[in-house]
């Protein structure tokens, strides 16, 4: 399977340097066909970034939306605004979002929903804490995010999902799963996909990245794991040399 290598710049750059990054982004590898890049600006550079971005192989992401098409939700984006703008993929269930904004896995079901009726794209991310891997329920986490994250969900549509496993415990904290750690999860992750809908839902042939300070120094052991497709990269995704760096593992 082709490997992703997708960007998630959270809160963090101007328009005008969203705009330098995806420049020389596209400068240096539009043509790319053996991995797909995805970079996921902040809501106020999608507009500039899907401009320089048009007629290159690079592809466009959210890092949110709302359900509901349209309504009196002061703050948010709907799924409609991002297609308007270019995206092609929308990152949802993003640890910081069931963290800090307390996000229930209904949310993320019903946003996930919104995503394949307006031809979005879902990264859905899933992912336990310290303290529930400290418990020994990782794979129960996994397991409860899935099935209520993917609720009425048909088999068909399980198959344009890219899944990333990204334990909150190495999000932003310089901690990375060893390459060990994130293939078991990886692993359990498509059992689980067979588990809960079936041989259909084509697990064997579904993308899971993973996420978790990922850097230019751990990105080839992790890539050589045979579950692990490829990468949402937080921090090192800013700086354009570490980014170039773990494009080309």
């Amino acid at each position: 399977m082709k490997p992703i290598i997708a960007a998630n710049w959270k809160m963090n750059k101007t328009v005008g340097e969203s705009v330098l990054f995806a420049e020389r982004l596209s400068n240096e590898f539009a043509k790319m066909e053996d991995k797909d890049i995805i970079i996921a600006p902040p809501f106020t550079a999608l507009h500039s970034v899907a401009a320089v971005l048009k007629g290159s192989a690079l592809h466009l992401s959210a890092q949110n939306m709302h359900w509901d098409e349209k309504g009196a939700y002061t703050g948010e984006i709907s799924a409609g605004m991002l297609i308007d703008v270019g995206c092609e993929y929308v990152i949802i269930g993003h640890s910081e979002r069931r963290n800090l904004f307390a996000e229930k896995d209904e949310y993320i079901n019903q946003k996930i929903k919104t995503a394949f009726k307006m031809n979005l794209k879902p990264i859905f991310c899933i992912g336990e804490t310290l303290n529930e891997r400290n418990l020994e329920k990782t794979f129960e986490i996994l397991r409860r995010q899935i099935k209520e994250g993917l609720n009425n969900i048909l088999s068909d549509d399980i198959k344009r999902i890219v899944f990333a496993y990204e334990p909150v415990w190495a999000i932003g904290t310089g901690k990375t799963a060893t390459a060990q750690q994130a293939e078991e999860a990886h692993r359990y992750i498509r059992k689980a996909i067979i588990d809960l809908f079936g041989k259909d839902a084509g697990a064997n042939n579904i993308r899971i990245i993973y996420g978790g300070s990922v850097n230019q120094e751990n990105i080839a052991g992790l890539m050589d794991q045979p579950d692990i497709n490829g990468a949402l990269v937080g921090g090192a995704s800013l700086n354009f040399e570490s980014f170039a760096k773990i494009i080309n593992f």
